[in-house]
């Protein structure tokens, strides 16, 4: 860690930490009494700053910033990180553990992509049983196989609708000359056994709860959409202003997206069971009738012989990495842990996912040194990492294969996903990187293409700050600007 005290006279350090906090921080929303320094100061003490290096600068202002008072309480690392010489440009704190937030989902996501690869998809069966006859009846039942997708009829990261993967699926029932069903839809959910058990990861407010996903229990018979909201809460923490409510089926807490007095968007609570709901639906709509009904089986003690019909296949892998990093999506990157927890070791749970991702960082060298990793999403905060783990790990990743993909899932400053409000004027479009939020926990890790073109790895972690968002945003970017310079 820099300790600029010992390098730069006393004198000269108070002059420059002053001037530099009073040039850049002129135009944040400061209290008052937060900006003490009167600004005739400024045009006394220009001349040695012109003087300095950027390196010099940048150190001057991480020192200035540990007396801010928006960060004078906190707890805090930085670093900047030369991925060219494995050298550490400028720092503070780098080693200390902090919490890390939705940097978190860098880990989970680049998991993922090194242990299935960037063209991975989740695949949902349509097959049947039994024998059609000559008059296009089948004798049999229809399964609706899942495969853990958690993009399922979501639309997201270019996800198809419910009803779109129905009206595909309709189709090649048709092609395959069924025009009734003497059977059931069955829903072979076996991957998805451990859902109905899902706890919230260890050390999680419930009002930091932003998008986590929790189950609402089957949609067989009912709607999520008509479901009555007995009890609302908003997060206070949250833009978006997110409810709360009890499922009166289950008994517990789950997430809705928005509550507008009367009607209540929800999670969709069980997503091979909505689509089979659909399916049927659409068939009967069509003049297919099913004399059966939608029918959930975890296991199958009598197996019988099945034929494939079709197969609706999700976005790629690197897609949905790109939708999760980019909007810092949590529902997906639990449910990317729980992939890989599956792939590697057979069920689909959390714990199995933990155990992988932290089974990768360990054999790609990571510095496990105060790693804390406790959930995919960065919900918990319990997940900690230190700045300079999170430095070494993202320019190990510099030279592996599927980095291109992996680098373009990361929000822009001032154009895409979280980032977009953010270094709207200097550093725009300059820096890539993961942002991070709880309550008093902002974080952002990537990569800074500097104005001369060199790129750097940075990893800035805020725990504890005093004052708004906003103003925790603002030392945020004057922390990386003159870092731009070097």
């Amino acid at each position: 860690m820099i300790r600029l005290k010992n390098i730069f006279l006393a004198p000269l350090l108070a002059m420059s930490s002053i001037t530099f906090a009073q040039g850049t921080f002129a135009n944040s929303n400061i209290p008052q009494s937060y900006d003490s320094h009167p600004s005739s100061i400024v045009k006394d003490f220009t001349a040695p700053e012109k003087l300095m290096s950027p390196k010099e600068l940048l150190d001057i202002n991480i020192n200035a910033m540990s007396d801010d008072p928006v960060l004078r309480n906190a707890n805090w690392g930085f670093v900047i990180y030369d991925p060219k010489t494995k050298k550490v440009v400028s720092s503070y704190n780098e080693t200390t553990p902090l919490i890390a937030a939705s940097t978190t989902k860098l880990l989970t996501t680049e998991t993922a992509m090194s242990l299935l690869g960037s063209n991975f998809r989740w695949h949902t069966l349509l097959e049947h049983s039994g024998e059609i006859d000559a008059d296009g009846v089948l004798q049999g039942n229809l399964y609706i196989v899942g495969s853990g997708d958690p993009t399922l009829g979501t639309n997201k990261a270019g996800a198809s609708s419910y009803s779109a993967i129905a009206a595909d699926f309709l189709d090649a029932l048709s092609s395959k000359g069924i025009k009734k069903v003497n059977g059931d839809i069955i829903i072979q959910t076996a991957i998805f056994k451990s859902n109905k058990l899902n706890q919230l990861p260890e050390n999680i407010v419930w009002l930091e709860n932003g998008s986590y996903y929790l189950p609402a229990g089957s949609t067989s018979e009912i709607s999520p959409q008509n479901e009555k909201l007995i009890a609302k809460s908003s997060n206070p923490f949250s833009e978006s202003k997110n409810f709360y409510y009890i499922s009166p089926y289950i008994g517990q807490m789950v997430y809705a997206d928005k509550f507008e007095g009367a009607a209540l968007t929800t999670k969709v609570a069980d997503p091979p069971a909505y689509l089979a709901n659909t399916f049927r639906t659409l068939l009967v709509k069509r003049g297919t009738s099913v004399t059966g009904k939608v029918v959930t089986r975890l296991t199958e003690t009598n197996p019988e012989p099945r034929v494939k019909i079709t197969a609706y296949s999700s976005p790629a892998l690197s897609e949905v990495v790109y939708y999760i990093n980019q909007r810092s999506d949590n529902a997906l990157a639990e449910a990317t842990l729980r992939t890989v927890g599956f792939q590697k070791k057979g069920d689909q749970t959390a714990s199995s996912g933990k155990i992988v991702v932290n089974e990768h960082l360990k054999s790609i060298n990571f510095d496990l040194d105060g790693l804390n990793y406790m959930d995919g999403s960065g919900l918990s905060r319990s997940n900690v990492v230190s700045p300079i783990s999170q430095v070494k790990f993202l320019t190990g990743l510099m030279d592996r294969n599927y980095f291109r993909n992996y680098f373009d899932s990361l929000p822009i400053a001032g154009q895409t996903g979280t980032l977009k409000s953010q270094f709207v004027g200097e550093g725009n479009g300059q820096i890539f990187a993961k942002t991070g939020t709880l309550n008093k926990v902002k974080t952002l890790a990537g990569y800074l293409k500097t104005n001369s073109g060199k790129t750097y790895v940075f990893s800035l972690l805020i725990n504890n700050y005093a004052g708004s968002v906003d103003q925790v945003k603002n030392r945020m970017e004057q922390i990386l600007k003159p870092a731009l310079q070097l």
